[in-house]
């Protein structure tokens, strides 16, 4: 089947309380009669965490912050295949009360008992899977600026050159991205592309970007820009770091050489996201998105 017939949709398993014994979101939909995780089809051009966060703030009235990402499910949907992608995700306010049109009530239920009032399988095994690594983690964003153009075609100083308008476009796409895991510290190259790439989400949250000449080409410096790195990680603060193409590769191989996990391909498309959720110090589970 083509790409077009996919359904995408997304949704997160929600959690509060304490992580060694959490109570998770379940919600009735009346149009169904069903008990399941708060989920939905994605919008025409959305970005799958967008629609996760906008799902789940329809369906519970949560705001939410994203944890790590859960594996797929698949199944098909009147004869088309469906995918839906999931995260572990912390209630952090109630933006608005139930019931909604598509839901009529929710319940924060302890696991045992949140897997046995869902009706799906497909939504328990969801829940089953929050036991392969820690619930509670904190994000450390690497991002890579988004499209600038092409270098040989800019007349000045390459720091200088500017996001096009496709970039433009990808600053504006990762800012809902980032928004769902609500990096605090923003620290960048200082070249102009890499500034304006976080700019969209910085003022959104009303924060300052840092930047640092360890994270330009030209300053790269292997062991002091992994250590300037670390001292993120080690903060204990979700916290973002954006740079270039020829920086990104090796400094997330340094990363999980130094603090776990497999680094796997370490290549970022323009405008891309490695987001590596760490606890205790080290990396427990990375994933990667395009804008």
């Amino acid at each position: 089947m083509s790409e077009h017939s996919l359904i995408r949709a997304a949704g997160a398993v929600v959690w509060r309380g304490a992580p060694g014994a959490p109570e998770v979101a379940v919600v009735h939909r009346p149009r169904r009669d069903d008990w399941s995780l708060p989920k939905g089809k994605l919008l025409s051009g959305e970005h799958v965490i967008a629609a996760a966060l906008r799902e789940v703030a329809e369906e519970t009235g949560l705001s939410i912050v994203l944890g790590r990402r859960l594996r797929a499910v698949h199944y098909l949907k009147d004869g088309r295949p469906k995918r839906v992608d999931y995260w572990t995700a912390r209630a952090v306010a109630q933006v608005a009360e139930l019931p909604s049109d598509e839901v009529d009530a929710m319940e924060w239920l302890p696991l045992d008992r949140a897997r046995a009032r869902l009706t799906y399988e497909d939504d328990a095994r969801t829940l089953d899977a929050l036991a392969e690594a820690p619930l509670e983690t904190t994000p450390l964003l690497l991002v890579r600026h988004a499209t600038a153009g092409e270098r040989d075609e800019w007349p000045g100083d390459d720091d200088l050159r500017p996001l096009d308008k496709q970039g433009e476009g990808q600053s504006r796409t990762l800012a809902e991205l980032l928004y769902g895991y609500r990096p605090a510290t923003l620290l960048s190259s200082p070249s102009r592309r890499c500034v304006q790439t976080v700019l969209p989400y910085a003022a959104r949250e009303r924060l300052s970007v840092g930047t640092d000449r360890l994270l330009t080409e030209t300053g790269y410096d292997p062991p002091a820009t992994l250590a300037r790195t670390l001292a993120l990680l080690d903060s204990g603060e979700p916290a973002l770091v954006c740079s270039h193409g020829k920086v990104l590769p090796g400094l997330l191989a340094d990363v999980h050489e130094r603090r776990g996990g497999s680094p796997g391909d370490t290549h970022l498309g323009k405008g891309g996201v490695a987001v590596l959720h760490h606890a205790g110090g080290r990396v427990v589970a990375a994933e990667r998105y395009d804008t």
